[in-house]
């Protein structure tokens, strides 16, 4: 299950690097009907729109601090942890991540929510 560990740092680099380098990923592991949940009430419903709201200032440095992966079925995982980081003139982020996928020929990201720590 490390593969999902991976699968969430390479999302967190993309993130990290300016221009599309985060939609180009995230293309390549949202499911159709993804959903992402972020701290002040922010719902994202479906894979275009979370496309198309990518692409904010990129992160500077983040950190991934204990990650569990927990089995829900055969073809089914959700990845918890904590996430710091930090973005040019802001205050550190820290947030309780839970990201849930499916397998279906590749690991495909379902629901994604960031409660803050």
């Amino acid at each position: 299950m490390h593969e999902l560990i991976d699968l969430e740092e390479q999302g967190w680099r993309a993130l990290s690097t300016a221009g599309d380098a985060g939609k180009k990923f995230y293309a390549s592991v949202l499911r159709e009907d993804a959903v992402m949940l972020f701290p002040g009430g922010m719902r994202i419903a479906g894979r275009e729109r979370i496309l198309e709201s990518l692409g904010t200032q990129p992160w500077d440095s983040f950190q991934i601090e204990n990650p569990t992966v927990i089995p829900l079925a055969s073809n089914a995982a959700a990845l918890v942890y904590t996430a710091k980081a930090q973005r040019k003139g802001s205050e550190p982020y820290v947030a309780l991540i839970s990201s849930t996928y499916v397998h279906d020929r590749t690991w495909q990201l379902v629901v994604h929510q960031q409660t803050p720590a």
